[in-house]
């Protein structure tokens, strides 16, 4: 198989690979750079981006935005032409000043997760930026295309379908995470693609479909383009990438898991499951302890910080600093299979001679 482009709206990656958004400063300007720069599209993720910054404390809105600028400046930067995307989470209280901070910092497409982005298109209204949903089920896409088309007469750019394998907040309750397998992302992308090709008639144009969750290797994502899929998106195996903006900590931890054991299905503080690596800090909650703690962040609107048993900001701060004792780092499935820390142009070639071979 020779690897196609990924041709979404105006925009044309020469390799298929979106590399998929990683929240508190994992996915930010060096990697989405460096991922932008070896032909696939680079993401920074919006969800805490100020917090290196130590007015975040006093002003968050206006040191999130402030950072975004930052970060995609000098992506772009980095970039030398290549596509730059933001990750913005629907479910963080500043969505709406995020997404037009991202217009303003000239991102190119605007990836929208964790909710229903209804309001998206209203958003972007009268730019050239382009939009995709973050979805999880065929279902999600046609709620999604349906009243785009009905409240704005606009559909998606592009489509992301996150299977159960992927890290981080997810989309599924947690006996499917427990259950899910490779097939999953497999089943639910024919069930998706059915659903978008009905869109697609109505929008006179492709909605391309882009799968991730558990995509490891060349075979993978020969594998899914194979079924129909126009691209995957791929987090995990780009955090142990020297352009990967987490510590060498954070990628240690990654380097140290073993096996599957080594992952674990945690309930957030946010009203979402997750996936993330096996620790003591979680073990911890697991077993019932709290982590005394006020709300600082104010960042998610389904966080009840009075129940909350700790703050996932400031947790995942704590994690992206290689501080574990009081962290933990989201993973995808796969995540205890990394084994060296590589450059991201290796990476990339290394996934497309693996495309070409299987």
């Amino acid at each position: 198989m020779k690897i196609p482009e990924l041709r979404i709206g105006s925009l044309t990656a020469r390799i298929p690979i979106v590399q998929g958004g990683m929240g508190v400063g994992i996915s930010m300007s060096g990697l989405a750079g460096a991922v932008a720069r070896s032909g696939g599209i680079g993401v920074i993720s919006t969800v805490g981006i100020g917090f290196y910054m130590p007015e975040i404390y006093v002003e968050q809105v206006k040191t999130n935005i402030k950072a975004l600028h930052e970060q995609i400046t000098s992506a772009r930067q980095k970039a030398a032409g290549g596509i730059i995307g933001v990750n913005i989470m629907v479910a963080i209280r500043e969505f709406e000043e995020m997404v037009k901070a991202s217009i303003s910092a000239g991102a190119d497409i605007i990836f929208a997760g964790a909710g229903l982005p209804t309001d998206l298109p209203a958003l972007v209204a009268g730019t050239k930026v382009l939009i995709a949903p973050i979805i999880s089920s065929a279902k999600a896409a046609s709620v999604i295309c349906r009243a785009w088309s009905k409240r704005y007469n606009r559909y998606p750019d592009a489509i992301v379908l996150e299977g159960p394998l992927a890290g981080g907040h997810l989309g599924f309750s947690i006996p499917d995470l427990e259950k899910g397998n490779e097939s999953s992302l497999s089943t639910l992308l024919g069930e998706v693609l059915e659903v978008v090709r009905g869109f697609e008639v109505a929008a006179a144009r492709p909605i391309p479909v882009i799968a991730g969750g558990g995509v490891w290797d060349g075979f993978d994502i020969a594998r899914l383009l194979s079924q129909g899929a126009s691209g995957v998106q791929m987090a995990t195996r780009f955090v142990t990438t020297e352009e990967c903006d987490a510590s060498a900590g954070f990628k240690q931890a990654y380097l140290e898991a073993q096996g599957p054991e080594d992952m674990m299905i945690i309930s957030s503080p946010v009203g979402l499951p997750g996936r993330a690596l096996r620790n003591s800090f979680l073990l911890r909650v697991s077993e019932g302890e709290t982590v005394p703690t006020e709300c600082v962040h104010t960042c998610l609107k389904t966080c009840k910080p009075l129940e909350a048993p700790y703050c996932i900001a400031k947790a995942l701060i704590n994690a992206q600093r290689g501080l574990f004792e009081a962290g933990f780092a989201f993973a995808g499935a796969n995540a205890w299979r990394c084994e060296k820390i590589v450059t991201v142009q290796a990476l990339m070639d290394e996934l497309v001679r693996g495309v070409e071979e299987a």
